[in-house]
């Protein structure tokens, strides 16, 4: 398969679809990913998305919620689909 028929397959793709084919990019793309970070001070020291302020906890009680990793990206533009691998 070339890169042109793997992107006319793609751009085919619904959005949760295409969602779904990034996080597994970005998932084998795995020794880049920054993780989770808890630092004294930030976020009250509850683990946070590396490099954020954004508290683990929220993105899990969102997903508790329904909100899609798509909902999660739109609503947090700061982090990506590698984050929401975790």
């Amino acid at each position: 398969m070339t890169l042109k028929e793997l992107e006319q397959q793609l751009l085919a793709l619904s959005p949760d679809e295409k969602l779904q084919a990034i996080q597994l990019l970005a998932q084998s793309l795995g020794k880049n990913w920054q993780g989770i970070e808890k630092t004294p001070r930030v976020c009250g020291g509850e683990a946070r998305m590396a490099k954020t302020r954004i508290p683990v906890w929220v993105l899990v009680e969102a997903r508790r919620l329904g909100y899609s990793d798509a909902d999660l990206l739109r609503r947090y533009p700061t982090i990506t689909a590698t984050n929401l691998a975790f």
